[in-house]
């Protein structure tokens, strides 16, 4: 199994294009169901996550013709298998996104129950009771969510007891092809909802509202292939930029949408990062003194739970102490041991840590978890003092193209041995 060795202390210098947004590319795959025929898709990032999905498609009955520099053109003409089986299914939480397409196009679905990162319970229930007000039936039954849908999908007005991206994307899909008209109350507001849905009405979707919590979809008989570019990961765009921050070093990071980046800019500018925003690249430089500040994960367009375990690391070298609350997602402090072994100061409390900033990190062993928890540790041990070895990396794999290939560019001393 593949481990990242890194020497650590090393100044990041230079600049690193972001690819394309891993959970902007997995519904845009999922909504190919929903049509008949050639879609073309650009700009997709080679990871792990992408590559299961596009394999789960091949399962359903979707025909790659080409996969090659970040383009991927997918004839669903005979996409007509309904079940996703467990072995893709369970590597992968996203997976869960092809049951709506597949109820509203083919009126039957048998879907694996999804596995994915091990970041708390992140129920489907949603999904299922939104597709239930919608008319389908669906059960479980010996790990696999089934569903069949007698006479086609009915337009609902289905409300979100919490806030769920992938619950949003799925619900909008299926109410693509249902007959009427959909309400999604308290519904995402993500970058990655409303680009499937600007996507979906381009295919010939009537969807309004996307980008507010309510969004309402008329349902229409039959949508276009889709062809489409995937906008920047502004995740892995927030990871290089806390990576200038934590080495104390001057990064350019090109091909991003800074208006999707705001809480992270803000924070860092408020932890005293040196932060400059042009149209499509943020410039960051370290080396002043860290400030400690608090921060309080939410959906968009709050802070990303998906920064939450990155801006941990940097906070363990601020000065003072630093707040951190979690309310999007439990058990999403598996780092918090990890970067203990390097000689963090941190305390948890529930959903809330709480850290005292040292003078230095020391490198160490190190086990990823998670895949935003092994970016983190990444990012520690780039800053800490001597060698770290982080196992489990085919975390990272799943959601950053070439990290140690990109770090390395910018002058870290990385190196993936087996």
């Amino acid at each position: 199994m593949d481990k990242i060795v890194i020497e650590g202390g090393q100044p990041l210098e230079g600049s690193v294009r972001i690819s394309g947004a891993k959970n902007a590319v997995l519904p845009i795959l999922a909504a190919t169901l929903l049509t008949r025929g050639r879609n073309i898709i650009d700009g997709v990032p080679k990871v792990r996550d992408v590559a299961t999905m596009i394999q789960l498609l091949k399962d359903l009955g979707a025909e790659v013709e080409s996969n090659r520099n970040e383009k991927i053109v997918l004839d669903t003409s005979n996409a007509n298998n309904p079940e996703a089986p467990y072995d893709l299914v369970s590597t992968m939480r996203a997976s869960c996104l092809v049951l709506g397409p597949l109820l509203a196009k083919l009126g039957r679905a048998r879907v694996s129950l999804p596995g994915g990162c091990a970041i708390g319970a992140r129920p489907i229930d949603l999904h299922i009771k939104g597709l239930e007000a919608m008319g389908a039936k669906v059960w479980l039954e010996q790990g696999y969510v089934h569903g069949t849908v007698d006479g086609g999908l009915k337009g609902t007005q289905f409300y979100f007891d919490t806030v769920s991206v992938t619950g949003t994307a799925n619900l909008m899909m299926a109410a693509s092809l249902a007959d009427g008209e959909t309400i999604l109350e308290n519904a995402a507001k993500e970058p990655e909802v409303v680009f499937l849905a600007d996507i979906l009405n381009q295919a010939g979707a009537k969807i309004e509202g996307q980008g507010t919590d309510m969004i309402t979809i008329q349902g229409v008989s039959s949508l276009q292939p889709i062809e489409c570019r995937i906008f920047p990961d502004r995740i892995e765009a927030g990871t290089y930029m806390i990576a200038a921050a934590i080495t104390e070093g001057e990064v350019l990071i090109e091909n991003c949408i800074p208006q999707h980046l705001e809480p992270i800019i803000l924070k860092l500018q408020e932890a005293q990062v040196d932060v400059e925003v042009e149209d499509s690249s943020i410039l960051v430089r370290g080396g002043r003194p860290l400030q400690a500040i608090n921060a309080r994960t939410h959906p968009y367009p709050g802070f990303p739970t998906d920064i939450q375990a990155q801006f941990m690391a940097l906070m363990t070298l601020s000065r003072g102490q630093s707040i951190i609350m979690e309310t999007v997602f439990e058990n999403r402090f598996m780092h918090v041991a990890e970067l203990k072994r390097m000689g963090a100061d941190i305390t948890l409390d529930g959903h809330t840590a709480i850290i005292n900033g040292v003078q230095g990190l020391s490198g160490a062993p190190l086990m990823a978890t998670d895949l935003r928890a092994s970016a983190s540790l990444v990012l520690a041990a780039l800053a800490a003092k001597g060698q770290s070895i982080i196992s489990r990396v085919y975390h990272i794999d799943r959601g950053y193209v070439s990290m140690e290939q990109k770090l390395s560019d910018l002058g870290a001393r990385i190196k993936r041995v087996k």
